[in-house]
């Protein structure tokens, strides 16, 4: 083998393996990041293990939203199956009876215990600042 033809293949492995770490660092830096949520039905049907924080997703079911103060609590549900979940914070405008939440914590004696509060919109949601504008 002449010497330039060696050093191309070392090049290529040594490139070849750092694009492999480069890699494997992405994935780990967002094995928490990149989460989707699950529905009530899939929490009862497959429980998470002891402790895992996870994203649960569904509707808050109506007449079910107590507050009391900061502290709140409601049901989350698919359809089919509710989930009870308790939070303590500022929840978003969008959050309502009747809308679509998704919520982070970990389930806790079959209650689910939040520490975040998303809420969901459908595609014709307007900001109120824009509903005279647009007609909504």
């Amino acid at each position: 083998m002449r010497l330039s033809r060696r050093r191309r293949i070392r090049f290529l492995i040594a490139g070849a393996g750092l694009l492999a770490v480069s890699a494997g660092l992405f994935g780990f830096a967002f094995r928490d990041g990149i989460q989707f949520f699950r529905t009530p039905s899939e929490v009862l049907a497959r429980p998470p293990g002891a402790g895992e924080t996870f994203r649960i997703g569904g509707m808050v079911e109506a007449g079910s939203l107590v507050r009391e103060g900061t502290r709140l609590s409601f049901r989350v549900g698919d359809g089919s199956t509710t989930v009870a979940v308790v939070y303590s914070g500022i929840t978003p405008d969008l959050f309502a009876e009747g809308a679509g939440v998704v919520a982070t914590g970990r389930l806790v004696e079959g209650r689910f215990e939040a520490h975040e509060i998303l809420a969901k919109h459908d595609e014709e949601y307007v900001p109120r600042e824009l509903a005279g504008m647009t007609g909504h």
